[in-house]
């Protein structure tokens, strides 16, 4: 597990899936067999390593990825780096014939990310992207929904995304600085677009062509070490996508708003017989009997109470961490050879889908989005 040091690894990957699985006894595959990972831990700072094996259990790190790729007992190697580090590092274990899974963006341009994919492929190496927000109890809400024709005709998605990222000047950032440099990868672009290409193309459907406008809001933020710096990359983005059969979607994602919605992501779906929003767990619903009918008047108090047309979808089945069930599936993929069809192709979309997005940003133009 490579790169397992920072936010994202040590939280999703490391303590609440790969952990998780090790304190339940393993994913069970059979009434006698049951798969057990056996994590190592790779970084750069043997000071982190250490108190992250403190942390976790995990017996075993190394700040040597050559090593751990050298032995015979690591089969899987995991990436989660910073998206510049990820091409390197998945190459290496293509080489020493280990399967891949990794964090995304998969590569910092859809050529390297189609590259990796094609060289896992030649190599006959089993890989995979995490897209986890498709194991969301919301998202999972809203597919239920869909299977059950409960909108009709799906006419647009909305979504919505993002909070305040504090910029450090007198309350610390809770987001790495990288993020907010071009020259380091960053830019909400290049990291949720990569986000929305899966989630439109698994829950609503393909994606057609893009619309975007980014747009850096604070020009000056402050860095880990408490020093000021320029803020290069984009820190807001605004998006229109086109999808098959004629949605519209259109998501505003932001490390520069304030919250005054249900969650973090909110995504409303409007369709024919029904619309939906649903946040990170919940999903409010309100069916064509139940929709009112308001009449324009800004000349007396609203009479209407939006909110409480709405229904809230129960619970109806129990819902794990989104990052474990990948996992628990990807394991399973390796192991077992059960189907896994989140490859590093879907990755490379991604990455394409931001591409184009920075594209249309630069021309200020609609673009299309090839099939790769």
């Amino acid at each position: 597990m490579n790169g397992v040091t920072g936010r994202m690894g040590t939280n999703q990957h490391l303590m609440r899936s790969i952990v998780a699985i090790i304190k339940q006894g393993g994913v069970r595959v059979g009434p006698d067999e049951v798969i057990m990972p056996d994590p190592i831990l790779v970084g750069r700072d043997v000071n982190k390593l250490e108190k992250l094996c403190q942390q976790s259990g995990v017996q075993k790190m190394t700040t040597n990825v050559d090593e751990a790729l050298a032995d015979p007992h690591n089969i899987i190697y995991f990436d989660a780096q910073t998206t510049g580090r990820r091409a390197e590092g998945v190459r290496k274990a293509v080489a020493a014939g280990k399967h891949v899974y990794c964090e995304k963006p998969t590569a910092v341009s859809t050529e390297v990310a189609l590259e990796l994919y094609n060289l896992c492929k030649a190599a006959g190496l089993k890989n995979g992207v995490v897209q986890d927000k498709l194991w969301l109890p919301g998202l999972l809400k809203l597919k239920r929904l869909i299977q059950n024709d409960f909108f009709g005709k799906i006419l647009s998605v909305r979504g919505e995304f993002g909070y305040w990222v504090f910029e450090g000047h007198t309350i610390p950032a809770q987001r790495p600085s990288w993020n907010y440099r071009k020259e380091d990868d960053g830019g909400i672009i290049v990291d949720m677009l990569c986000h929305w290409r899966y989630v439109l193309d698994h829950v609503f459907g393909k994606v057609k062509s893009v619309s975007c406008l980014g747009a850096t809001h604070i020009p000056e933020r402050i860095d880990e070490q408490g020093k000021p710096y320029v803020a290069t990359a984009d820190d807001s983005a605004y998006a229109t996508f086109e999808l098959e059969d004629g949605i519209v979607a259109h998501f505003n994602s932001s490390w520069t708003v304030r919250v005054r919605r249900d969650d973090l992501l909110t995504l409303q779906v409007d369709g024919t017989k029904g619309s939906a929003v649903a946040g990170l767990r919940e999903c409010y619903i309100q069916h064509y009997g139940n929709t009112p009918k308001p009449v324009w008047n800004p000349d007396i108090e609203q009479p209407i109470k939006f909110f409480e047309g709405w229904a809230k979808v129960p619970e109806q089945e129990v819902f794990e961490n989104a990052f474990k069930v990948q996992w628990e599936l990807f394991l399973k993929h390796v192991v077992k050879d059960e189907p896994f069809p989140w490859d590093l192709r879907e990755g490379a979309k991604g990455v394409q889908l931001a591409e184009k997005g920075i594209e249309s940003w630069e021309k200020r133009c609609w673009v299309d989005i090839p099939e790769l």
